[in-house]
């Protein structure tokens, strides 16, 4: 069966009659009210509007109007390989990925797993992926992500990174400078940032990396608190060297201790948790109880589709149940029983919208639903599922009830790209080749032993468990007492 195409380019559109959550600074909800969305922008929000001569009318009625989802952290070039690490811990991760197959990718295989996971995004209503793009070996790689990003109508942020070689060594590179140059052009729906990771090493071989970042006035997104991998002295070192900044998104936040955390705070950077990653990988367990003991920002993602769902229900999800478990468990342990939860489904549905757009700087014109700020939307409905009635806590129906297959509608930057439940203006068909080929590509220089094998790889004797990293080593005395 055919896609859908889209033949309601540039004209205005209404959702009509939905309950509308703006996750605006007062967290309003709006039942029965219409957004009319003209070009790019938001135009109105109320009931019964009076719009444009050929507005697309979209009935929302008994349906969820809520601002596009945000994605802060996400690994797209690895999409080809979803569910391929369902059983791995962080270190086979490390060890697939970091120590032996994950430099075999060719620029082909980027573009695959971007194009694919780009889509995917879209499909469950993230309207703005960042692409923590750590597979970029060559600039031919980087590229090709870019390419496959354009591709698709969403919204993007490239975070560019390079597992196989130092930070140093490749933000220095005049082929860097030169894509930089040629593909960040400060386009609305390509954002940039630089992704590497500080390994505590004394000698701070990433401070070079961070000079590079000042230089361009780019932004920087680093796995921080990565439980033998990441800590305390690669946030210290970044401190005592002024690289922290407001701008700065550090992921997962874990494995770290007060000290590390109030640095965080005093310098005005977020922290984007990727839960159902923590609980499973081992990166430390959800931050999300001490990010808001210390009045740190929060965002949601994903990580990677190797492990883990693509979309953002389950973020919300799994990060309420982990900070209830943990408060829950906090309290039995001094004899009390939690009466009131503290995290509550309006701060998840926030963190996975309004929390993004902060994190990314875009708060001003992303992440809640406001006149005159970009038309980013979503609407939840699904009148073929009993799921979908009775709606009398949205926030909680859209935290704890809804999934993937609920969203109805997604219009990125004023654009419909998901109608009735269905992709408009894709040829899954051809995705799918193109994701085929990168597999069977792997699949040849794996051979059917590693292949099989790597569901489960073993560490190599050689390597230290807790640094993956090619560039340095050092050994954290933090975590394993070397």
């Amino acid at each position: 069966m055919s896609q859908p195409t889209n033949d309601t380019a540039g004209r205005p559109v209404v959702l009509r009659g939905g309950t509308v959550l703006t996750v605006d600074a007062t967290r309003q909800v709006l039942a029965g009210h219409d957004v009319l969305v003209v070009g790019d922008r938001i135009a109105a929000v109320g009931p019964d509007l009076a719009v444009p001569d050929g507005t697309v009318e979209i009935d929302a009625t008994g349906g969820i109007v809520m601002p596009g989802m945000i994605d802060t952290h996400r690994h797209l070039w690895q999409t080809a390989m979803r569910g391929y690490g369902a059983d791995w811990t962080l270190t086979q991760y490390f060890v697939w990925y970091y120590l032996e197959w994950g430099k075999i990718f060719r620029p082909a295989d980027v573009y695959a797993g971007n194009l694919l996971g780009a889509w995917e995004a879209l499909d469950a209503g993230v309207t703005t992926t960042v692409d923590w793009s750590h597979g970029l070996r060559t600039t031919e790689h980087a590229d090709a992500a870019v390419d496959a990003l354009q591709a698709v109508p969403g919204r993007f942020v490239l975070a560019y990174g390079n597992i196989q070689d130092a930070p140093a060594t490749w933000t220095g590179a005049p082929e860097f400078r030169d894509f930089v140059t040629r593909r960040v052009t400060g386009q609305d729906l390509l954002g940039f940032q630089i992704a590497f990771d500080v390994t505590g090493d004394p000698a701070f071989p990433e401070k070079p990396a961070f000079e590079v970042a000042r230089e361009l006035g780019v932004p920087v997104t680093t796995h921080a608190g990565v439980w033998g991998a990441t800590g305390d002295d690669g946030i210290r070192l970044m401190h005592e060297h002024g690289f922290m900044t407001p701008e700065t998104v550090y992921v997962h936040g874990a494995s770290l201790s007060a000290d590390s955390y109030h640095r965080i705070a005093a310098t005005g950077g977020s922290v984007s948790v990727s839960t159902e990653s923590e609980q499973s990988a081992g990166q430390g367990y959800p931050p999300t109880w001490m990010l808001r003991a210390h009045g740190i920002p929060v965002s949601l993602s994903m990580d990677t589709s190797v492990w883990w769902s693509g979309d953002l229900f389950s973020a919300m999800r799994t990060t309420l149940g982990a900070d209830r478990s943990r408060e829950h468990m906090a309290a039995h342990a001094r004899d009390e029983t939690v009466t009131h939860a503290a995290l509550r489904a309006e701060q998840v549905v926030e963190w996975a919208t309004r929390g993004g757009a902060r994190a990314l700087g875009r708060g001003s014109d992303l992440g809640s639903i406001e006149t005159g700020k970009k038309a980013d939307l979503v609407l939840i409905k699904n009148d073929r599922s009993p799921v979908s009635f009775p709606l009398l806590n949205p926030h909680g129906h859209v935290a704890l009830q809804a999934q993937r297959g609920d969203v109805h509608t997604v219009l990125v930057n004023g654009r419909i790209v998901k109608r009735d439940g269905r992709l408009v203006d894709v040829d899954l068909a051809a995705v799918r080749r193109t994701v085929d080929a990168t597999v069977s590509y792997l699949q040849d220089q794996l051979g059917p032993e590693a292949w099989q094998r790597g569901m489960n790889p073993d560490v190599p004797e050689t390597k230290v468990l807790d640094n993956p990293y090619t560039y340095t080593d050092y050994q954290s005395g933090s975590t394993h007492g070397h």
